[in-house]
C-alpha cells in the first residue's frame, strides 16, 4: 500500500493506493507543518484517523508533500517522525512544490509552479530539475499573498480603522473579533498561520468591494515582483498554480499576470488527483 499525502498548513490529504494505482482509501488530517508543529501534535493528528491508524503497518511506500520542508532539518524530522510512525514503509518527504509540479506540469515540459494557499511558494522546473530563487522564512517574514497573510492585512484594516464601515459590520457578523481572542489564537494555540488563513473566505466573498479588490491586487503584484520575476525566462514559460487562494481568485490572478506579460497556465485547487497518476505510472 501506498500512501499519498498533500499536506499544507490547514490541511492534509490522504489517498492510499495499490500498486495499479487502484484507489483503497482517502481520509484528510489536520495540516502538518514541521515548522510550527512537534513530534507529539503530529502524531496526535495521525492517530486520530482511524484508517491511518488501522493501516499504517501495511503500508510499504510513504509519499509526503508538505508545506514547511522547504529545508533539510524539516524534511528529516519528519522523515525521521514517518519512519518511526510506519515501521515497514520506505519513507519520502519532499516540500509541497513538488506535488505543484507533478500535477500541474506534462512531462517535460519548463514551467514556474506557484502555491497560494494558507502560505505561498513559487519555484521554477526545468523539465527535471526543480529550481528555486527564494528561500521561505515562514509565514511572519513571508507569504506574500498568501492566505494568512490576507488574514492578517484584513484583521490589521479592521483594528485600525482603515476597514469601511459596511464592510466592517459585515466582517463583524463573520469573525471573532475580540482582541483576546485573536491573540489567543495568535500567541497560544498551534498554527497561527492557518488561524490568519480562516479571514481569507471573508476577502473573496466580497473579492469585488474596492476595499478587498485594492489587497488583493496589490499581495498579486507583490508575489509577481517578489517571486516570479526572479527567474530570468518568466516570460516565456507557462506559469502554473495550485492552491484555494489561486483557485478562488483566478479572474484576478490571471490579470494580473497578462498586465505582467505573464502566460498563466494551469491553476488547480489541490495537487492530490494528479499525484494518483503520477505514482501509479513511477513505481
Amino acid at each position: 500500500m501506498k500512501l499519498l499525502v498533500d499536506s499544507g498548513s490547514t490541511k492534509a490529504d490522504w489517498i492510499a493506493i495499490d500498486d495499479s494505482g487502484k484507489v483503497l482509501f482517502t481520509t484528510q488530517t489536520l495540516g502538518l507543518n514541521p515548522e510550527v508543529l512537534d513530534k507529539d501534535q503530529i502524531i496526535a493528528r495521525l492517530d486520530d484517523r482511524f484508517d491511518i491508524l488501522h493501516n499504517k503497518s501495511s503500508v510499504t511506500h510513504l509519499y509526503f508533500y508538505g508545506a514547511g520542508c522547504g529545508t533539510d532539518r524539516m524534511k528529516n524530522f519528519l522523515a525521521q517522525v514517518f519512519e518511526e510512525y510506519f515501521a515497514k514503509a520506505t519513507i519520502s518527504v519532499q516540500e509541497d512544490t513538488f506535488a505543484a509540479v507533478y500535477a500541474t506540469t506534462p512531462k517535460g515540459e519548463k514551467a514556474i509552479v506557484s502555491i497560494l494557499g494558507t502560505g505561498s511558494n513559487c519555484s521554477y522546473f526545468d523539465g527535471n530539475i526543480l529550481h528555486q530563487k527564494v528561500q521561505s522564512l515562514g509565514y511572519i517574514a513571508m507569504d506574500d499573498c498568501s492566505g494568512n497573510q490576507f488574514g492578517r492585512q484584513l484583521i490589521r484594516g479592521y483594528y485600525f480603522n482603515k476597514m469601511p464601515s459596511d464592510l466592517a459590520v459585515l466582517f463583524e457578523k463573520e469573525y471573532n473579533l475580540d482582541a483576546d481572542v485573536i491573540k489567543h489564537n495568535l500567541y497560544k494555540e498551534a498554527n497561527p498561520n492557518a488561524y490568519l488563513a480562516t479571514f481569507a473566505k471573508f476577502l473573496i466573498q466580497h473579492k469585488d468591494h474596492e476595499f478587498c479588490h485594492k489587497i488583493i491586487k496589490s499581495a498579486m503584484q507583490d508575489f509577481v515582483d517578489n517571486y516570479i520575476t526572479q527567474f530570468d525566462n518568466c516570460r516565456e514559460v507557462p506559469v502554473h498554480f495550485i492552491g484555494s487562494i489561486a483557485f478562488y481568485l483566478k479572474d484576478e490572478l490571471q490579470f494580473v499576470l497578462e498586465q505582467n506579460n505573464l502566460k498563466i497556465g494551469n491553476v488547480l485547487r489541490r495537487p492530490i488527483d494528479g499525484l494518483i497518476q503520477y505514482h501509479a505510472l513511477n513505481k
